[in-house]
């Protein structure tokens, strides 16, 4: 049998990190060590899809010489840097490691004057709307270069609880168009239970806003209320329609699937299941014998 090689074991190494449930990838990480046996080959091998993992998964970094977090994506990332990112709301770009996920070397990046100040408003509605939706997530709003009008708003919310065998991240992203009218965007949400089993969920959600005349036209503060007003409305709805889903199937899908008790209607008695087994043992050998259940 061939032996497989180094380079094949790190790609399907590198696959199962892409896979890694919200906060696990770490664990994941250290438990396939063992496939690879050599921490310097994994190392320099699994950066590739560390690196992926991390911006789509929009991971949170702490800016260096700030009180706050920033989101590492590629539309934080600074072109034709790979590993260094844009903070908007500190107006600093740092170094990313994606390793060990620490930020450093912090710089001073000036941002684009004629689009600040709608973007430092549409900053300020997120960071409000952050405060009163998610008990702990990170925004970041950018200015996409060369354009007045056109902005991306980033929201990312972690919950882990191993004690309870269960994560969740929220993800969501909006493309905010001044000029087209319009917001576009996408909602992502995976949960991980594993408690005795191992359960995942992925959703996503595609949202399209048209914005009034009126609310391009308002102040910067003002519209960029109105546009997170828009934004709230739109992920309370589909936070409401997880729900009903989740109702239905807890009611009808699981349901259909595994009956919740016997056909018996009554449930199983497991500290009996030996007797059970002892009495169908006896029946078999009176059938055996001709047995008329007398002692002899």
């Amino acid at each position: 049998m061939a032996l497989i090689s180094t380079e094949e074991r790190i790609e399907a190494v590198s696959k199962f990190l892409l896979q890694s449930p919200p906060g696990e990838i770490n664990d994941v990480l250290n438990d396939v060590r063992t496939l690879i046996g050599d921490d310097e080959s994994l190392e320099t091998g699994v950066i590739p899809a560390l690196q992926k993992y991390n911006l789509e998964q929009f991971t949170v970094a702490e800016v260096p010489e700030a009180h706050h977090t920033s989101i590492v994506s590629s539309t934080a990332q600074i072109l034709g840097e790979k590993d260094r990112f844009l903070d908007p709301r500190s107006k600093t770009s740092f170094l990313f490691d994606h390793l060990s996920l620490e930020a450093s070397d912090p710089q001073i990046y000036e941002p684009d004057q004629a689009s600040e100040p709608f973007r430092s408003a549409l900053e300020a509605s997120a960071l409000k709307y952050l405060d009163s939706h998610f008990n702990d997530g990170t925004t970041s709003v950018f200015a996409t270069p060369n354009s007045t009008g056109h902005f991306v708003i980033q929201i990312v919310a972690n919950k882990y609880n191993p004690v309870n065998f269960w994560s969740g991240r929220w993800r969501s992203e909006y493309i905010v168009d001044l000029d087209a009218r319009k917001i576009t965007g996408q909602v992502l949400v995976n949960v991980h239970y594993y408690e005795q089993g191992n359960v995942q969920l992925e959703t996503k959600h595609k949202a399209s806003i048209t914005l009034p005349a009126s609310i391009v036209a308002s102040s910067p503060s003002s519209s960029a209320n109105k546009v997170l007003a828009l934004i709230a409305g739109q992920e309370s709805t589909y936070q409401e329609s997880l729900g009903d889903v989740y109702h239905e199937m807890g009611e009808k899908t699981f349901k259909g699937l595994r009956r919740a008790l016997p056909l018996t209607r009554q449930k199983l008695d497991w500290d009996k299941v030996l007797g059970y087994k002892l009495g169908a043992e006896l029946s078999a050998s009176k059938g055996v014998f001709g047995g008329s259940g007398a002692s002899t």
